[in-house]
């Protein structure tokens, strides 16, 4: 992935989120006195999404004196990254606050202790906060394949631990009966969702946002992606993100699950596709040597396959739709980072990028939009 995840925020200010922090605090813990939010901060690899806040609280109480972490998710100014799938779905913080709270009653995935949407203007933008989860997460820069915990402390048994049980997380999820779970509301379909139908989800919005502009290799995936769909009919919930580096990591064993701006009701193999997507970005397409007791993608297939009892039919298929999807945001991301300044317009980031130089590889077509980025 080109290197994005160091540019600043769009909207930084500390001040104005400790202010409205404090203020939603007291307001919503009455029976806490002598409040104060300190350790405000926004690390730079939280993206260009979501906002991720992290702060302490420190406050009086009847039973004594109470230090508290947490951290806020606010809605971008922007919007989110990822194409809305119904009008429940507009506000992205809602969307991942309601489906949190859907996973965490539902199945065994640790999800982070959370709490209401907040709309109240506090800070001027829609949030919701989670108590912090104390763990590690692999870094994208530099990437954990490169340098960090995983490679120089984890043991061969630990990096295979930590894959299978990052894989089983995912399983857990796609376990959910989406129905019995009540996620109607997450249904674009007027029927059972369908893959034809996210299809047209990403089309939609790929047009939108390309505003005229030509994208070829997107073109191309959108119509190879269609004629190739498998119709498979196994729904259910998708994460939509699914990857090491979005889990928090206790002793190499999943202590929460995070980021679900991207979920979806489509066939679960989806997950397993943007899953070995980034492995493939983070070992083939960089170079970098696979590390011992790193499973192989055959292995990580098959090992999903074996826990979740579903057969996996088309990986390839998952794998160029899960591209197309991060190929897809790029085209937003991008206009971000040239409207903001961070990148001159005539590098073209939305459309030559790192994502479209994949797309086109896997689909072994040509590539007419190098990427300048690097």
């Amino acid at each position: 992935m080109d290197d994005t995840s160091n540019a600043p925020k769009f909207h930084i200010d500390r001040t104005q989120y400790g202010d409205g922090l404090l203020k939603w605090f007291i307001e919503a813990h009455p029976d806490h006195t002598n409040v104060s939010i300190s350790d405000i901060d926004i690390p730079v690899a939280t993206g260009f999404s979501n906002e991720t806040v992290f702060f302490d609280v420190s406050s009086d109480t009847n039973d004594g004196v109470h230090n508290g972490k947490y951290v806020a998710r606010i809605e971008p100014e922007d919007g989110g990254m990822f194409p809305t799938q119904t009008p429940d779905c507009e506000i992205s913080v809602a969307l991942q606050q309601r489906v949190m709270t859907t996973v965490q009653q539902n199945s065994e995935v640790p999800i982070p202790t959370l709490g209401k949407l907040i709309t109240k203007p506090y800070i001027g933008l829609p949030f919701f906060v989670m108590v912090h989860v104390e763990g590690r997460v692999p870094s994208d820069r530099p990437r954990y394949t490169e340098e960090g915990f995983v490679v120089e402390e984890a043991t061969e048994r630990q990096r295979t631990e930590m894959v299978h049980s990052g894989l089983e997380a995912m399983a857990g999820i796609h376990q959910i009966d989406w129905e019995k779970a009540d996620l109607h509301w997450l249904n674009p379909c007027e029927g059972k969702p369908t893959q034809a139908k996210q299809l047209q989800i990403y089309r939609e919005y790929v047009e939108k946002e390309l505003a005229g502009r030509e994208h070829p290799v997107m073109d191309y995936a959108l119509d190879w992606l269609e004629a190739n769909n498998p119709k498979d009919d196994r729904i259910g919930l998708s994460w939509g993100d699914a990857r090491l580096g979005n889990i928090i990591w206790n002793d190499y064993s999943p202590a929460a699950v995070v980021d679900w701006e991207a979920c979806s009701l489509c066939p679960t193999e989806a997950d397993l596709g943007w899953w070995l997507m980034f492995d493939r970005m983070s070992f083939d397409d960089v170079d970098v040597e696979r590390l011992a007791g790193y499973p192989t993608r055959e292995e990580q297939a098959a090992y999903y396959e074996t826990i979740s009892g579903r057969e996996v039919r088309n990986p390839h298929y998952w794998e160029v739709f899960a591209i197309m999807r991060f190929c897809a945001i790029f085209i937003r991301l991008g206009d971000r980072l040239t409207n903001s300044g961070l990148l001159p317009p005539e590098m073209n980031p939305s459309v030559g990028n790192m994502v479209t130089r994949s797309l086109a590889n896997i689909l072994e077509i040509h590539n007419p939009t190098p990427s300048l980025i690097g």
